[in-house]
């Protein structure tokens, strides 16, 4: 049982609530409105609406350049902050629109925000950090509603690596008293949840096992052009062939051989990184769909090799999500080398491409109720925390909590 730190919203009170995610790919900002019932392993989740929204195609430019470390000035971070909120804001108000749900009826808005840094490990050279943008107080001053935000940093400062945080929802949606299952998220980082069979939270394995899709999403951007996004329906790697040297020289990477808790991002696997291995002699010659081909290999043989080496046991199912759980040609990549039963997201009645947006509405809520919500067997922290800051917001919501006057 997680400890209750404070009581200002009752534990059992249903709340519906709007999640926001922008993962590391960049690729669109999801949100997922949600009735919440109760907390932790008593939770009753229900997605009421879900839709996904496409950056500008200027500001997701201008938050690439940031996140792959290129040097601005702080007034960039500054304006693309304030950007963020308002975008943020008014992609809430356009989902509850199409949707015909009265914002009025929202209790609470949780935004992850859009990460352009994070080190989650300290060392002699720098300390654990991180940095999440999207404005918080603008999304209340346009929603009205109050605002849960800025999720990882409390971890952080429990000791943690402020990542993965979304095993808190595998833990409380996935967990089966009979069913040992990897819940496998890829993103633009993939990170796996290990649940153990009618296991309690402390018996959680969590961690990021390395590039999702960001290296292969680099690679078609780069090969085409900027034309492709990513690779359409694996169409670059299932013409390619994986070049074998390329392939193991990849996976001599430090991160693979680290021991769990760990987590990454681009600071890692982003583009300086792909510019590197292109200049690599095991990468020479090699056509465009050999490349992109080589990279969803790793991504596939470091999730497995991740299961061989941190997780105690093969797990009875893998459940699948992500962007990646959308292209056939890594899915059955992941299939050959894993060798369990591997099943989608979906299966479980919320969309995949939902998921991290109702994980996020699932920790704010916990948040309002004053519950912990960081694993700490899997980010390292000390102990558990309540994560986020709440803002509040113009109206007067949480009437059936207490929370506000």
């Amino acid at each position: 049982m997680l400890p209750q730190l404070y009581t200002n919203c009752a534990v059992d009170a249903t709340l519906v609530v709007a999640g926001i995610m922008s993962g590391t790919s960049m690729d669109g900002i999801d949100v997922a409105l949600v009735e919440i019932a109760g907390s932790g392993l008593r939770s009753k989740i229900k997605l009421l609406a879900f839709a996904c929204y496409p950056y500008p195609a200027d500001v997701r430019n201008r938050l690439l350049r940031l996140a792959e470390g290129e040097a601005v000035p702080a007034s960039e971070i500054s304006d693309l902050d304030f950007i963020l909120g308002r975008i943020y804001a008014n992609t809430v108000i356009k989902c509850a629109g199409e949707f015909g749900i009265a914002m009025d009826s929202l209790d609470l808005v949780c935004s992850h925000g859009q990460t352009v840094y994070h080190n989650g490990t300290a060392s002699e050279a720098a300390l654990a950090s991180t940095l999440q943008i999207g404005q918080a107080a603008i999304i209340a001053e346009l929603t009205g509603l109050a605002v849960v935000s800025d999720f990882r940093t409390a971890d952080i400062a429990a000791g943690g690596q402020g990542a993965p945080l979304v095993p808190y929802f595998d833990f409380v949606f996935l967990r089966d008293s009979r069913v040992t299952r990897a819940a496998q998220n890829i993103g633009g980082i993939a990170n796996v949840t290990f649940i153990p069979a009618d296991c309690e939270i402390d018996d959680v394995i969590a961690f990021d096992t390395g590039p999702g899709n960001m290296l292969v999403d680099a690679a078609a951007r780069l090969f085409s052009n900027g034309k492709r996004a990513y690779d359409i329906n694996g169409e670059m790697a299932k013409s390619g062939r994986v070049a074998p040297a390329l392939l193991s020289r990849l996976l001599n990477h430090p991160f693979y051989a680290q021991k769990p808790p760990k987590s990454a991002g681009r600071e890692q696997f982003g583009e300086h990184y792909l510019t590197e291995i292109l200049s690599w002699p095991e990468a020479s010659g090699l056509a465009p769909e050999d490349i992109v081909a080589t990279l969803t290999a790793l991504t596939a043989e470091t999730i497995a090799a991740a299961y061989r080496n941190y997780l105690p046991r093969a797990a009875d199912e893998i459940v699948l999500s992500g962007g990646g759980a959308n292209n056939p040609v890594l899915v059955d990549m992941i299939k050959q080398a894993v060798g369990s039963k591997v099943i989608r997201f979906d299966d479980f009645g919320i969309p995949n491409d939902a998921k991290e947006a109702v994980a996020f509405a699932l920790l704010g809520s916990e948040t309002i109720r004053g519950v912990a919500s960081n694993v700490p067997s899997a980010t390292g922290a000390t102990h558990p925390v309540v994560l986020g800051k709440i803002t509040p917001g113009r109206r007067s919501p949480f009437a059936r909590c207490g929370l506000l006057p």
